[in-house]
């Protein structure tokens, strides 16, 4: 019977093991999808008129809903964006800067998400369209969602961008 003690009690001490590492790596991301989204982004070079926008309710049978945020580099020197990116796959974001269009982006693990290394010059004003699907999720994805869109650069914090809505069947 000591031997099974010893059996149950190695069990018991690496699944706590694993519990607190799996807690440590999901208390230290930072990154969460609830709530209302600003931009707390402030040392990013890129600045955003209006940082969320909150769709209110909208029907998945009316398929897919868009907006538009206005960017600048509010730096005195170029900035790359570097990296379009979003928390879900039912979203997807799109560069739009001098008439091209450059995506439309998603959620990494979900697709490829490639290196964009777009020059934003000092001052310069550029585009994020955001397109969120609300039937992606099926049945079960109705009520309440937020959604960020990263904007990574090379010289500073990524820029969120926040979309939230009431999705009804």
């Amino acid at each position: 019977m000591n031997k099974n003690f010893k059996t149950v009690a190695l069990g018991l001490l690496s699944v706590a093991f694993l519990v607190l590492v799996i807690w440590s790596i999901g208390a230290n991301t930072g990154k969460s999808t609830r709530g209302a989204v600003t931009n707390s982004s402030a040392e990013s070079p890129f600045v955003v008129g209006e940082p969320s926008y909150d769709f209110g309710d909208i029907s998945m049978a009316n398929g897919k809903v868009s907006r538009i945020f206005k960017i600048k580099n509010a730096t005195q020197g170029a900035a790359t964006l570097t990296k379009l990116y979003t928390s879900c796959m039912c979203t997807s974001a799109s560069l739009k800067k001098d008439g091209k269009v450059l995506g439309p982006y998603g959620m990494p693990g979900h697709g490829f998400v490639p290196s964009i290394n777009e020059p934003i010059n000092a001052g310069e004003e550029f585009e994020i369209e955001v397109v969120f699907d609300p039937a992606a999720h099926g049945p079960a994805g109705v009520g309440p969602i937020s959604r960020i869109v990263y904007a990574e650069n090379n010289i500073g914090k990524p820029l969120e961008i926040g979309i939230s809505a009431y999705v009804k069947p």
